[in-house]
């Protein structure tokens, strides 16, 4: 009976592939948004291009003689074709520092993936240019407000026997699913990845094949990020819902429904499915090295593994790390020297709020938190694809091992480089906290968390074993003992200033909240907590610089109930939940707009960090310097409204974790003791004459 079933289901197959039952696919054949032909000048430049994602473009039929002596496919933003473009290298995996001059065609098509992040709605113009003589064989323009096709996020499994649950799929193409997270006990005796039409997942379904291609029964699986394609010439426009589904007991473990108003890239190929030996190295007929290779590549804290396993290389991390804690490693920004800006690195920690090991592929654009568009950036956050798939973590004796794959080329042009194997590279890594988004935070600078010679690797290297021993017999440092807090009271002028966070003494170890490397300095004092009254106006002169081009040195300054701060970044939702007593004005269509921008102000350190040998913030201040950019400071007026709640913070508009608390009390409130404990004599005099005065000034003013 259940071979019948099985032979419907085949039936079911082929007229779904040639009738298109409920297909809601464009006309076939479908290659994108059609961009235009291109406009021939010389050389017999034929093609039609197309936009496939919003990085990727395709050209039908494309033909050129091969005769120009350096030419490329050449793009940019210019009005027309100029020498200031840049090229796609065709193909895209080659040998050698320079792309390869573009050869004949007759008739072919081509994939282009745009280097170097870039999208379509980057460039103006795709050209066949050639770069000795500045002449433009053929173009093609760009559409201005072209609506390319784009992946499409669907909700996760539904949870409904044997375990089965995931985070949210992504339909990448019109073949291809992504399951992140992927759990199912593997305990169904007939079950399979099955796909097909109707409201529920049915008997009258297709089989697809696992992320190894196979049909065989699926077995269990336990936080896996899997990758699936639909079989023959079924595209996700043609099915209703994926599922796991048992055949033998015809029983729905779990599925997600596919929306009707899908608007996915066509599957070109552009969308390369993980090879088997990602998730089943045994399997690999490719020669392997005998031996591992590794190198300490933080002295005492991190060593790195790898192994060139095909066209990828699986690499193994040991840190000696906490739990809220993350490692990092990856090529560096730079040629021939270590750089972290524009660095390529994979972020591995453990995820204490989903309780599992994971790997994060990286883009280091600015030296700054990640604002969705800049800064220290998951590729995914960025519109880019995580191409580090997790193999294996662990966690024991203080060490956090994680060991992940990824390709050597691989097929994300969003941020990627390419590991080379004919020569060394120089690499970056770092280790550091999470913030509250588990993404990476700022390490700190003082040499032990972070790379700071130029380190190089030789990825095809068979047995270079530079780690003298294991970071499993190192022993815990000694704990740090923090700087004391410090307080502002009786000023109602205040400069705000940005400086560093005083390593493993200051911002972290006084608030608890990880840091980003940078924090307010108020009356030049590292985040003190300060305490103002409720009727007063304080004046703060705020110098966190106002370039919204340059990240790292624009922090608006405002203050809010939230202890994390960073509202310009914030969903409208998270927005929703922070109440903004200053620094933030609302447009009359209700955008938010920080007012607090004046010229960048920074404490910086003359030398080195050197807060983990320093008893004192002030002795640590005397190792810093203040630079300034010209230009004046943004004044911002704050009168503390009687309604404020006791405790708000001082945040920077941009970032998370800049600032700390301020204290509201009542017009002639007592001020305990131990508020003023932590001001120097000097300044605990001064200021109990100011209150004082205070009192007085407020008594007379009663009397009169």
């Amino acid at each position: 009976m259940f071979r019948d079933f099985y032979i419907v289901a085949l039936l079911l197959l082929s007229t779904i592939e040639n009738n298109g039952i409920n297909a809601r696919a464009p006309p076939e054949p479908y290659y994108g948004r059609l961009i235009g032909s291109f406009t021939e000048f010389a050389h017999g430049i034929k093609g039609r291009v197309y936009a496939v994602d919003e990085s990727t473009l395709f050209i039908k039929g494309f033909a050129y003689d091969g005769t120009g002596p350096d030419a490329f496919f050449w793009v940019g933003n210019s009005a027309r074709p100029s020498p200031e473009g840049y090229i796609i290298p065709y193909p895209e995996e080659y040998s050698g520092r320079e792309p390869p001059i573009l050869q004949a065609h007759n008739n072919t098509d081509i994939i282009l993936r745009l280097p170097m992040g870039k999208r379509i709605r980057d460039i103006r113009w795709l050209s066949v240019w050639c770069r000795r003589f500045t002449v433009d064989f053929g173009e093609v323009f760009i559409p201005s407000m072209l609506d390319v096709p784009r992946p499409r996020v669907l909700p996760e499994f539904k949870r409904l026997a044997h375990g089965l649950r995931s985070s949210n799929i992504s339909v990448l193409d019109a073949k291809t699913f992504y399951i992140p997270n992927l759990h199912y006990d593997g305990a169904g005796p007939d079950a399979y990845f099955w796909v097909g039409n109707g409201s529920q997942p049915n008997i009258m379904g297709v089989k697809v094949p696992n992320e190894l291609g196979s049909y065989e029964v699926l077995r269990g699986y336990q936080g896996e990020d899997i990758e699936i394609q639909l079989p023959g010439n079924l595209t996700v426009y043609d099915i209703d819902w994926l599922a796991v589904w048992c055949v033998e007991y015809r029983h729905n473990f779990g599925h997600v429904v596919i929306p009707k108003d899908l608007d996915v890239p066509p599957a070109l190929g552009q969308t390369k499915i993980t090879p088997e030996w990602w998730y089943n190295p045994t399997t690999t007929t490719t020669q392997r090295p005998k031996a591992k290779n590794c190198k300490e590549i933080i002295d005492g804290k991190l060593q790195v593994q790898w192994e060139i396993q095909g066209d990828s290389v699986v690499i193994e991390l040991y840190g000696r790390i906490t739990e809220d804690q993350y490692m990092a490693f990856g090529l560096s920004g730079a040629n021939g020297r270590s750089q972290m800006v524009n660095g390529d690195v994979v972020v591995a920690f453990y995820d204490r709020s989903q309780l599992r090991f994971r790997v994060e592929d990286y883009y280091i654009s600015h030296l700054s938190q990640c604002d969705g568009k800049q800064g220290v950036c998951p590729d995914e956050r960025i519109g880019g694809r995580n191409d580090a798939v997790y193999i294996h973590g662990d966690r024991k004796n203080g060490v956090t091992y994680i060991k992940y794959r990824r390709f050597l080329q691989t097929n994300e042009p969003v941020n990627d480089q390419a590991i080379p194997l004919d020569r060394e590279v120089n690499v970056i890594a770092a280790i550091g906290p999470l913030n509250s988004r588990q993404e990476a935070n700022s390490h700190t600078h003082t040499g032990d968390e972070h790379t700071v010679d130029d380190i190089k690797i030789d990825f095809s290297s068979k047995n270079e074993h530079s780690c003298k021993s294991s970071l499993y017999d190192r022993k815990d440092e000694n704990i740090v003992k923090p700087w004391p807090p410090r307080t502002i009271i009786g000023e109602n002028m205040i400069t705000v200033r940005i400086g560093p966070t005083g390593g493993k003494k200051g911002y972290t170890a006084i608030t608890g909240y990880p840091s980003w490397g940078i924090a307010w300095y108020l009356n030049d004092l590292l985040i003190p907590e300060l305490y103002v009254e409720r009727g007063q106006t304080y004046t703060f002169l705020v110098e966190g610089g106002n370039d919204e081009t340059q990240p790292a040195r624009y922090h608006p300054f405002y203050i809010s109930d939230s202890d994390e701060g960073g509202y310009g970044q914030k969903s409208q939702l998270k927005q929703s939940r922070q109440t903004v007593y200053a620094g933030v004005k609302f447009e009359d269509d209700g955008y938010p707009k920080p007012t607090a921008t004046g010229r960048y102000c920074e404490w910086q350190h003359i030398t080195i960090d050197k807060s983990n040998d320093i008893e004192t913030f002030e002795e640590y201040k005397k190792t810093l310097k203040l630079e300034c950019e010209p230009g004046e400071p943004a004044v911002l007026n704050w009168t503390v409204s009687f309604d404020t709640p006791n405790l708000v913070y001082y945040q920077c508009y941009t970032h998370n974790n800049l600032g700390w608390k301020i204290h509201v009390v009542d017009p002639g409130t007592t001020l305990h003791r131990n508020a003023v404990s932590t001001v120097s004599l000097n300044a605990s005099l001064f200021l109990i004459v100011n209150l004082i005065a205070i009192h007085f000034a407020n008594a007379i003013r009663c009397y009169l």
